[in-house]
């Protein structure tokens, strides 16, 4: 796997290397506060049914954004209730917004986000020629990305590493609940040129101790345990991903009880970058509230993208200004 790197933001720190299974500490004050049991990175899910019908070749793991775009124009077919969109955008901002990341040289918290322009024009497209849902109505049906994706809406659905899991569990329930399995594969998160395929976005899960506990000895050694190799043996085991790694990870997940058999799932897996979707940082929910209600007006064409960028770039540096 590869590494998250290190950002430091006002008195917080986070860093991760899952090659050499380091702890990742959550900081504050030179105080001590949790440590991590999961770590996610995003991936892109596919349905192996929906490529086979239209005689497309699976996406590689090497896919550019422009090749990704192109496909899932390709695989758009139907109309209404039978229509099958090339892919699918969950609500969350993240869903567009981590794409512009991906080169290393910009976070979320900066307070520049010209950057994005592009991945807003990209997906504003894909929305106007029906190749994704629409935002509104998926806000106001408040249809899960899981349940687009399983009834087979969508071919293609970039998301995060915990949904493999939630597959799994899919198509082991399938026939007691009278349905078909969803015949999905993975590959590599898409990139834009310049960037190396195998470069993601990930979010670490930490666990500590409540000051308020009675049993707070037991409490530390089992987060201990849960950040441990044995911890994440276990946790692999369950097919999702710990925050420390060892040689054997990868080996435990796919070889859980529905994973997908194919090399190409298999090496998406290996990760060659990791950046951090949202870098610690103490004006994390006031950056994200402010990024969310921009997001939300570009989306539903409220505003133009040049209007909500530059309200995110004067909103952003006000409260950067205060540090």
């Amino acid at each position: 796997m590869g590494t998250v790197f290190s950002k430091k933001v006002k008195c917080f720190t986070v860093s991760l290397s899952q090659q050499q299974g380091k702890h990742i500490a959550v900081c504050a004050n030179g105080n001590f506060y949790a440590v991590p049991f999961r770590s996610d990175f995003w991936v892109l899910y596919y349905n192996k049914d929906i490529f086979d019908e239209l005689g497309i070749e699976y996406p590689s793991n090497d896919l550019t954004m422009e090749e990704y775009d192109a496909l899932a124009r390709q695989l758009t077919t139907g109309e209404g209730s039978e229509k099958i969109y090339g892919t699918h955008y969950h609500t969350w901002r993240s869903d567009v917004t981590l794409f512009g990341i991906l080169d290393g040289e910009h976070t979320i918290i900066d307070g520049e986000y010209d950057f994005l322009t592009e991945y807003y024009e990209l997906v504003l497209a894909e929305q106007e020629d029906g190749i994704c849902m629409d935002y509104g109505e998926l806000k106001t049906s408040g249809l899960h990305y899981s349940a687009a994706f399983e009834n087979g809406q969508a071919a293609m659905c970039p998301m995060g590493s915990w949904f493999i899991a939630t597959l799994q569990t899919y198509n082991s329930e399938a026939e007691a609940n009278g349905v078909d399995e969803v015949n999905f594969g993975i590959v590599k998160y898409p990139h834009p040129d310049g960037v190396e395929a195998g470069t993601t976005l990930g979010t670490v899960t930490s666990l500590g101790a409540n000051t308020n506990s009675e049993n707070k000895e037991a409490a530390i050694d089992f987060v201990n345990w849960c950040a441990s190799a044995e911890g994440a043996d276990i946790m692999a085991s369950t097919g999702s991903f710990p925050a420390v790694s060892t040689d054997d990870t990868v080996s435990i997940i796919s070889a859980t009880e529905g994973f997908p058999s194919d090399e190409n799932s298999l090496e998406a897996l290996n990760t060659v970058a990791v950046y951090l979707e949202m870098p610690l940082s103490s004006y994390a929910s006031e950056i994200e509230t402010i990024l969310n209600t921009e997001h939300d007006a570009i989306i539903t064409g409220a505003e133009t993208i040049e209007e909500d960028i530059a309200n995110m770039n004067e909103q952003v540096q006000e409260i950067l200004a205060d540090e």
